[in-house]
């Protein structure tokens, strides 16, 4: 597999629900690994890729999925190159991991979000569902997406109302932008900044229970 990852590994045999969880600028393989005991009892295989874009911050690097300059658009080549490295990642996962194909959930933080989006936009049929976490669909992404079908995709958007990063203001014309492409989506506010909260991690982990681990399906 060409990007390094940590991985969480839930008891039992057989295909498990899966979690691809990207992380935010800055941040590394590590940063969301730590929400996975968490999420649906930790019944979950998540798998947490690292972007090969460096951030220096100080002594230390961060890892990002396209370089990123404050108040920009970005670049969209630059997003591409980074959604085939998400691609990619999960192709090579699919060979080395028990994931039930049937039940895959990509995930977003900040940055990771605008990768997630664009990913599961583009090509629904790989996912059972969508969450993105304090993040924004950016315009030009939505542009560039093939017309596909995404009525069937489950979805979660969550935003503080204080986030001091990326405004919540640009969460909720993300949201919009869904529903007008009839993207099945859910959203919740929290009173947090740019974060994940145990609220909203409560919400995440329901979300997920109701959603991919037991969804109830209705009979036509």
């Amino acid at each position: 597999m060409d990007l390094l990852h940590t991985a969480y590994e839930p008891a039992g045999e057989g295909r498990l629900p899966t979690i691809i969880a990207l992380h935010g600028w800055g941040a590394n393989g590590l940063d969301l690994l730590g929400l996975a005991p968490y999420l649906g009892g930790g019944s979950f295989l998540v798998l947490c890729p690292q972007g090969r874009i460096e951030v220096p911050l100080g002594p230390t690097l961060g890892y990002g999925w396209f370089p990123l300059s404050m108040g920009a658009t970005p670049d969209l080549k630059a997003v591409t190159a980074g959604l085939d490295d998400v691609r990619g990642f999960l192709d090579a996962a699919k060979q080395q991991y028990p994931i039930d194909p049937q039940k895959v959930v990509l995930l977003g933080f900040s940055q990771g979000g605008v990768m997630a989006y664009a990913l599961a936009l583009a090509e629904p049929e790989r996912f059972a569902g969508l969450a993105v976490l304090s993040s924004w669909l950016p315009a030009p992404a939505v542009q560039a997406l093939p017309l596909r079908s995404c009525d069937r995709l489950a979805t979660l958007v969550h935003h503080g109302t204080r986030d001091e990063l990326i405004p919540v203001e640009r969460g909720r014309e993300s949201v919009e932008q869904l529903r007008s492409m009839h993207v099945p989506v859910t959203y919740r506010e929290f009173d947090i900044g740019h974060e994940i909260s145990a609220e909203s991690l409560t919400d995440l982990s329901a979300w997920l229970e109701q959603k991919i681990l037991s969804p109830i399906i209705l009979m036509r």
